[in-house]
């Protein structure tokens, strides 16, 4: 199986099983209690701390592990907003993951105004508009680094400036973002950012929040006060270690490993455009994840494409995995103009260390064929 599907999860590196083994065997102890096998585990949690940290630009204290990218959004949303009891608006683009963007919704039943910025048709954000929402009584704005459904990369230098003007904490779902673009929280000028461990070579179940230590937090989680009190429960050990080795390790072969993907992705959008007719590339032509392409197929079910594309070999999808099986038009496509319709025909590739120019071009002899009998289906 050719497995293109990346971005909805990519496999566990090896390095990250061997650093974890000891946490789940040997290195047993509670992080939190006083005695040898307790301090042992705080060393690795420690230590995975401080090596996220250094990858985000961060004090290790800023970092807060979390079971996900899912749960990382929602506590910088409902944490942060919840904070400050004089700002009572939050600001999110329209195509934000549900974990942000459900978040932000659920806050309206607590009196919050949610405003929603839209995007153009490459699904960039409305800096114009984000100005004309942002103000001094908004608690958050959320904005993500790159969108899991069409590879688009934001202007986050621009929304950060936005916010500064007014002293408004910016959260950005960087979900997608990590392994492919830089994530130093400085010089990106982000407050808060999430990242999910899965999607860059660590262990399900994993993630990262990184809020920055001015910028006041509400925990979720009551109980033990584990994690500076802003995210009770004993600590996944092995989870953290391997969070912190697999981004240290896609880290240091980002650029390299970026320019590589994005030769074959170049490859494989130029393939896609010339050998099918109709297709469509969705999201941002340039300003988009090296990994990632994502296409629309007018008059063609994207499922029945993925199914003529898996008997032949090949894994892929339509979109965000967390909404695989739903009838409803993607949000986020829906968002850049498209008709429900034709967002109904989204098909999304997206890349990893595993992926070759082979597979590549196995995708170019397969996808007119697919297409073509999804068509008479």
């Amino acid at each position: 199986m050719i497995y293109l599907d990346h971005a909805a999860t990519s496999p566990p590196r090896r390095e990250v099983l061997e650093a974890v083994w000891p946490y789940l065997t040997s290195v047993t102890g509670n992080p939190s209690s006083a005695h040898e096998a307790g301090r042992a585990a705080r060393a690795g949690l420690d230590a995975a701390r401080s090596g996220v940290a250094q990858v985000l630009g961060c004090r290790p204290g800023e970092v807060v592990f979390t079971g996900g990218g899912t749960e990382a959004d929602n506590l910088a949303v409902t944490g942060i907003a919840g904070a400050d009891p004089h700002r009572r608006r939050v600001v999110v683009s329209a195509i934000e993951h549900p974990a942000v963007l459900e978040t932000a919704r659920a806050l309206v039943q607590r009196g919050f105004r949610v405003d929603e910025v839209g995007v153009d048709g490459f699904g960039v954000v409305d800096l114009e508009q984000l100005e004309r929402l942002v103000d001094d009584g908004t608690a958050l704005v959320s904005v993500m680094y790159a969108n899991n459904e069409v590879g688009t990369v934001q202007p986050l230098a621009e929304v950060s400036r936005i916010c500064r003007a007014h002293g408004v904490p910016l959260h950005t779902d960087a979900v997608q973002a990590a392994g492919h673009l830089p994530l130093d929280t400085g010089e990106l000028g982000v407050d808060a950012l999430s990242v999910s461990a899965h999607k860059f070579g660590g262990l399900r179940g994993s993630g990262a929040l990184f809020v920055r230590g001015a910028v006041p937090l509400e925990p979720l989680l009551h109980g033990g006060g584990q994690e500076q009190g802003r995210r009770s429960g004993t600590v996944d050990v092995a989870g953290a270690v391997g969070t912190a080795v697999a981004l240290g390790l896609a880290e240091a072969a980002r650029e390299e490993e970026s320019a590589r993907l994005r030769a074959l992705r170049d490859r494989l959008v130029a393939g896609v455009l010339d050998a099918v007719p109709g297709a469509r590339l969705t999201g941002h032509p340039v300003r988009r994840l090296p990994h990632h392409a994502s296409f629309c197929f007018a008059g063609v079910g994207g499922e029945t494409v993925l199914l003529e594309l898996e008997a032949a070999g090949i894994a892929c999808s339509s979109g965000s995995a967390c909404s695989a099986g739903s009838e409803d038009a993607s949000h986020v496509l829906l968002a850049t103009g498209l008709d429900a319709d034709t967002a109904r025909t989204a098909v999304r590739f997206s890349m990893g260390p595993s992926t070759t120019e082979a597979d590549v071009e196995a995708v170019l002899r397969a996808l007119p064929l697919a297409v073509r009998a999804a068509g008479r289906a």
